[in-house]
């Protein structure tokens, strides 16, 4: 099979984004003639989008526009019409505020046809916008060409649940009757993913970036997956989990409905909890007994496997009480990488716990647990001085793991958050204080970070131990009077350096930093707006 004949669809959805639609047609045209053609789904747009779409269809004679006559009010169903509408062999989903990068297309045929893959997959990339700045999405999935002859070999596969960075035969979707919800049904791709996954397909995955997940965080309407303000946002995202873990379980694939249970902790309720104390209590008390119902749906062999993850744990402590608690903590812990705060307290019997009046979520596993995936916690001091900013480290003892291991360094690094992620690093010893606890000085330069670019700066840290082993962490900010106070420095380039430390959701610290006039009023414009949003 010449995989570059036209024989992919690429069915593109919209609703009311005049300002994007367009951009996401022409990349997929773009892609050459490896697309059939592209069958664009105006879900009945009110802002003119289907004209627009009309207007392009005039001269792209591969390109199909269908407007449904009354707006479905999710994705599942403008999805559907565009995979009935298809004729091409293979086809694959595109948002319309989204991209299809340059060779997507071509790299994911050309694995499909030399595998004979009924699923292709590829790298996504969720891109912030304005900044630029990129993170893909499950990168070890996709870091080297595999062939999965069925998703049982590779769990992890249950852990991707986007349904747009895949080329999928279509007479596969077909003969398995596998489809999107229909209506109004949030992370229908949840459930198009597990339906994909039971039906035990063989899965070609690529290394090559094919799809650009835009993320518009100040953007008027927000997507469902940024939307988070509502309780009802987290009902449907358990719903449609609930749903996907039935659909695995009832196609008797008993190891992917647990992995799908394992997922869940993982990464959806890290993500909320790093959120939650952010939330009136009203928001609080409801997720809270709402998640407690989730999990206990949960059996002993869904705590049993490393019961002191971070997902598992949060989990336990949420099953434990039954009022919220302990949120600044469960949020560190929900931080990636995962810090476990003080107090480390011990039940009746001497063993770890992790509270005196929370005994039973026991800590045990973190006796044995890796050096490497200890929930280290760092802390991090910043002093203002005339020229710089003075930062103390101090790393806590864990249940006597640390001292065991013999902490000897730490390697400093402040990574630009956007752009080419300029970073500036430096290795300090780390010596023992005062009990349980080993400090490390340096101090933070904000002249040289604005050399190297405006914007925000991330702390990242890695421990270093005698044997040879380390620890990535992050760094909790310290809050208190005097600390996390904004300064400025003198600069022989930019005349004055803003700097502007702050703790970020999960409590990690950060830097702001704004080099001269212009800088300090980019920092008053992104405060108004903060202010007015």
């Amino acid at each position: 099979m010449d995989p570059h004949l036209a024989q992919v669809a690429v069915v593109v959805i919209g609703y009311d984004d005049a300002a994007h639609v367009t951009d996401a047609v022409r990349s997929a045209l773009d892609q050459g003639p490896a697309v059939r053609e592209v069958v664009a789904v105006d879900d009945c747009s009110t802002d003119g989008s289907a004209d627009l779409l009309a207007r392009l269809a005039e001269s792209e004679p591969r390109l199909r526009v269908i407007r449904l006559p009354v707006n479905s009010g999710g994705c599942g169903t403008p999805r559907n019409t565009g995979l009935d509408a298809v004729t091409a062999p293979y086809v694959m989903f595109l948002d319309s505020d989204d991209v299809l990068p340059p060779g997507a297309v071509d790299a994911l045929l050309t694995a499909a046809a030399g595998a004979g893959a009924d699923v292709t997959g590829g790298l996504c990339v969720r891109r912030e916008l304005p900044s630029g700045r990129e993170v893909p999405w499950e990168p070890d999935l996709y870091a080297a060409p595999a062939v999965v002859e069925r998703p049982a070999q590779r769990q992890r596969l249950v852990h991707d649940t986007l349904c747009v960075n895949k080329l999928y035969a279509a007479a596969f979707l077909r003969e398995h009757r596998i489809r999107f919800p229909e209506g109004r049904f949030p992370y229908e791709d949840f459930v198009f993913t597990a339906r994909l996954w039971a039906a035990a397909p063989r899965v070609a995955l690529v290394p090559e970036r094919v799809y650009v997940w835009h993320v518009r965080r100040s953007a008027r309407r927000l997507s469902i997956s940024l939307d988070r303000a509502d309780i009802d946002n987290w009902r449907a995202r358990t719903h449609a989990c609930r749903t996907a873990y039935d659909i695995l379980l009832g196609a008797g694939h008993k190891r992917l409905a647990r992995e799908a249970r394992a997922k869940f902790l993982d990464h959806e309720l890290r993500m909320y909890v790093r959120e939650l104390r952010l939330h009136e209590e009203d928001y609080r008390q409801q997720w809270w007994t709402h998640t407690r119902g989730v999990l206990a749906e949960y059996d002993a062999a869904d705590w049993a496997r490393d019961p002191v993850a971070p997902g598992r744990l949060i989990g336990r402590v949420v099953l434990m009480s039954p009022e919220p608690r302990d949120l600044p903590r469960l949020a560190e812990l929900a931080a990636r990488p995962a810090r476990l705060c003080p107090p480390y307290a011990r039940a009746s019997d001497g063993s770890p716990c992790w509270s005196e009046d929370l005994p039973g979520v026991g800590l045990e596993a973190l006796l044995t647990r890796p050096v490497r995936l200890l929930p280290l916690t760092v802390d991090a001091e910043l002093r203002p001085r005339v020229r710089g900013t003075r930062m103390r480290l101090r790393l806590h003892e864990l249940y006597g793991r640390v001292a065991r291991a013999d902490p000897e360094s730490v390697e400093v690094e402040w990574r630009h958050r956007e752009g080419d992620g300029a970073a500036v690093r430096r290795t300090v010893p780390l010596r023992p204080s005062r009990r349980d606890t080993w400090v490390a000085e340096t101090t933070v330069r904000p002249a040289r970070l604005a050399r190297l670019g405006a914007g925000t700066w991330d702390l990242h840290l890695r421990v270093r131990f005698r044997d040879g082993t380390s620890r990535a962490t992050t760094a909790h900010a310290l809050t208190g009077p005097g600390l996390l106070r904004r300064s400025a420095v003198p600069s022989l380039r930019h005349g004055l350096v803003l700097i502007r430390p702050y703790a970020t959701n999960s409590g990690c610290l950060a830097l702001r930093v704004a080099p001269g006039l212009p800088g300090a009023a980019s920092v008053l414009r992104g405060r108004l707006w903060r202010l007015l949003h």
